[in-house]
């Protein structure tokens, strides 16, 4: 009964209220359908952008859009399987080797004060075409030079000190020489030690492939702890010379920057070339302050990176990205398909552009004014695309295109200052055998093999860019080492 009076109350107050309580009932359930259908749309909406993120993420694991060679920093040799194969020349339909007609390249003779021995092929006694005797003392002139060469049973010449003693005849006291203190300290001279610490660097061999080369080629038995006390020697003598690199690198103008890991402790090394200098130091971390360990507290002049994020500390009109890891990245656009497809292919028609706007600038076919018109077309056109791939509704391209709209006073840096590539070549060149040492060295595991690393690689990579020779720079600066002089100077004349 109680019920059924609250029931009629409330009947009575909506009565009162003009609205049928059988209305109202409907009224509240049609709003909760409501809270429900709103609430599943959205949900639905979510679940629908996440399967279209996981179907992306499903093409770029396993179908076109995977991070190959061609559209990403990895190497060939780190392609997954299925990756398109690397794009090889079409056959020309001629004959392999040289062509007919094609200007010769030849062996290059030692100049004469350089040859060891010279043996005379001397002409007949008597004429050839009429049988007369020829004269004996007549004037003969070579005509022809051939040389031969050979390596010797033994490669290196060995000294042997030796201390000689002999007796007094008035006391019978024994006398004996004296072999000096500066002799006895090492089992090699300074060529010697310098081709074992070029082996070691420049050839990217192993220590004891290097000790195998030296003993068994030149003939010079060395144990494997002569090689590593080669290298620590010519560590410490390239210490002047590497100081040389870093300042002339750090004062350049124009420099190209890269780094790559180095397996000791999470190092990484940080390597910066400019057109007559490479300078490498190894770093702790992979940060802007590592950079500083390279280039100094105060890094100067205009640098040319690729877009990891430690570079965005150096101020934005003072940089140069990369647009060979742009052409790589705007190929992935293209992988990814969909509506990232011709936001890549439209980035892939201007980096075209880009690099033929360049080789006609190294041609001189093409001014730097001209450059910098053309640039400036090209540079709306860039904007413009970039503007429409942020807004492309694939996630990465996105964010790709958000990313690089920011650098974008950077893309065009290389058309105002001379001296600066549209691309990192420069130092991806210098960095190259770092690299492949790294992959078969495993790296270092000392502070004095990271100090070897460090200075070796500058100073060769600076001499091959002076066009100097390795091997005799480095015999000069031991030497004077070992005589407590200052070493030569790497950018004097040769």
């Amino acid at each position: 009964m109680a019920m059924i009076g609250d029931v009629s109350g409330t009947e009575s107050a909506s009565a009162a209220a003009g609205q049928c309580p059988r209305c109202a009932d409907l009224m509240k359930r049609n709003e909760r359908l409501r809270d429900r259908l709103r609430h599943t749309e959205a949900r639905l909406r979510r679940l629908e952008t996440e399967v279209a993120e996981l179907r992306q993420l499903v093409r770029e694991l396993s179908g076109a859009a995977r991070a190959t060679a061609v559209n990403s920093s990895i190497p060939p040799s780190a392609n997954p399987p299925g990756a398109p194969r690397p794009q090889t020349k079409r056959p020309t339909g001629g004959t392999p080797g040289g062509q007919l007609g094609h200007a010769g390249h030849f062996r290059k003779l030692l100049p004469p004060e350089e040859v060891d021995e010279v043996v005379e092929h001397r002409p007949p006694v008597r004429c050839r075409f009429c049988g007369a005797m020829l004269p004996v003392e007549s004037d003969r002139e070579a005509v022809g030079r051939h040389q031969v060469m050979e390596l010797p049973p033994r490669a290196v010449r060995v000294t042997e000190h030796r201390a000689l003693a002999c007796r007094c005849r008035r006391c019978g006291r024994e006398n004996r020489g004296t072999i000096p203190d500066v002799v006895r300290r090492r089992a090699t001279g300074p060529r010697l030690s310098a081709a074992v610490a070029m082996m070691a660097c420049h050839f990217r061999g192993s220590r004891r492939c290097v000790e195998r080369l030296v003993t068994e080629v030149l003939g010079a038995p060395l144990s494997l702890g002569s090689v590593v006390a080669r290298e620590r020697e010519v560590g410490d003598a390239l210490g002047g010379p590497y100081e040389e690199v870093l300042g002339a690198v750090r004062r350049a103008r124009v420099k190209h920057v890269d780094e790559t890991s180095w397996r000791r402790a999470a190092h990484w090394l940080f390597a910066a070339a400019t057109a007559t200098a490479s300078a490498f130091a190894l770093a702790h971390a992979r940060t802007y302050g590592g950079l500083k360990q390279l280039l100094g507290e105060t890094v100067r002049g205009t640098l040319c990176t690729d877009r990891f994020g430690i570079y965005d500390q150096h101020p934005l009109e003072r940089r140069a990205v990369c647009w060979a890891h742009l052409k790589r990245d705007f190929q992935r656009c293209v992988d990814r398909g969909g509506a990232s497809a011709p936001v890549g292919e439209a980035g892939l028609r201007v980096c075209r552009r880009v690099f033929a706007l360049w080789r006609k600038l190294r041609a001189r076919s093409l001014s730097r004014a001209g450059l910098r018109a053309a640039v400036g077309t090209l540079r709306r056109r860039m904007r413009a695309l970039l503007e429409r791939g942020a807004r492309c509704g694939v996630k990465r391209t996105a964010g790709f295109c958000r990313n690089v709209r920011k650098l974008e006073p950077a893309l065009w840096r290389f058309a105002e200052v001379a001296g600066l590539e549209p691309t990192n070549n420069p130092v991806e060149r210098a960095l190259r055998p770092a690299v492949l040492w790294r992959k078969q060295s495993l790296g270092s595991q000392s502070r004095a093999g990271c100090r070897f690393v460090e200075r070796m690689l500058s100073v060769t990579a600076t001499l091959r860019s002076r066009g100097r020779r390795v091997l005799d720079y480095l015999e000069a600066a031991l030497s004077a080492h070992r005589l407590g002089q200052p070493p030569p100077s790497l950018f004097a004349a040769a």
